[in-house]
């Protein structure tokens, strides 16, 4: 006789992929692949999970994505996986003092990480706050357009991704499509993503944004130099967000995500939190740092201070 536990437990255990299988089996009665392009859409249907894949398993998969773009695009693209660097632990310091709010970080981030230009997505924002109400979110302008900037008694909060040390958005993901690197990147497995946003309800910062069409971006303007878990073109449905420019600051240590590079007035730092002899650890040791929404205890490894 059954006692009130073992009703209580399920009868059988599948994993997401299971149950995918399951469903696509009978659906691929029905619609069979017939073609290449077709085909590929259904090896990345039950592609494993990119922890999960083996060194070759990853080369195939790679360059089937490399095949997809290329026909989709219409132009060659490199897809990369470069793993995260030994001994590295990334950091990001912005002088707040010195940002001016010209966004040029914004579009070169765009141009970057192939952004949809329409509808537009932008990774970072700039928000215009008043200097005599400080750090005051809540009175915060967002689509701010003086015929100048700095405009006279504001200054420039730049937020993106804040590559929490303990971010709330992995916590909530059902199927474990995002993750911290051992480098401190947060990443997202596009190819898993479910699209279900609860990691963007979870994000404090607001960092995470939606595919709800197909990225809009003229053929002179794609970034050929992708990486798996970064700026590679992504499917209509999943969550996006700032990798630290992961295909740059992976490939070449020492350098600079676009944002950095795009900044014209030098307020943004980026580099190894574990280099005692670093930019970003001598700024930390030396200048009155913050970060936003402390109390949440998301440990952020974006660093916000003021110079001057």
């Amino acid at each position: 006789m059954e006692d009130e536990n073992s009703r209580n437990e399920p009868i059988v255990k599948l994993s997401r992929r299971k149950v995918l299988k399951s469903v696509a089996t009978g659906i691929g009665i029905l619609a069979m692949p017939t073609s290449n392009a077709s085909a590929s859409v259904w090896e990345a249907f039950f592609q494993k999970h990119f922890r999960e894949l083996s060194r070759d398993e990853l080369k195939q998969v790679l360059a089937r994505l490399e095949a997809a773009y290329r026909q989709e695009c219409g132009r060659e693209i490199t897809v990369k996986a470069t793993p995260p660097l030994d001994g590295v632990k990334f950091g990001y310091g912005l002088d707040l003092s010195r940002c001016i709010g010209c966004r040029r970080c914004v579009h070169g981030c765009v141009a970057e990480n192939n952004q949809s230009r329409q509808p537009q997505i932008h990774w970072i924002r700039a928000l215009q706050l008043q200097k005599d109400k400080g750090i005051d979110l809540d009175h915060a302008e967002h689509y701010y357009n003086p015929a100048a900037v700095p405009l006279d008694g504001h200054f420039y909060l730049p937020v993106q991704c804040q590559q929490c040390e303990r971010p709330a958005c992995t916590k909530v993901c059902p199927v474990k499509a995002t993750w911290t690197e051992a480098d401190g990147i947060v990443v997202i497995d596009y190819n898993w993503c479910i699209g279900c946003r609860y990691c963007m309800a979870a994000c404090p910062y607001g960092a995470r944004h939606f595919n709800w069409e197909k990225a809009a971006i003229p053929a002179g303007e794609l970034n050929p130099d992708t990486h798996y878990l970064g700026n590679r073109p992504r499917p209509v449905g999943v969550t996006e967000k700032c990798t630290f420019c992961i295909q740059r600051t992976r490939e070449q240590p020492g350098r600079y995500p676009a944002c950095v590079e795009a900044c014209p007035v030098g307020a943004r730092k980026f580099g190894n939190l574990l280099d005692p002899a670093g930019e970003i650890r001598q700024l930390l040791e030396s200048k009155r740092v913050f970060i936003l929404k402390q109390e949440l205890n998301t440990q952020p490894k974006f660093f916000y201070f003021f110079a001057t």
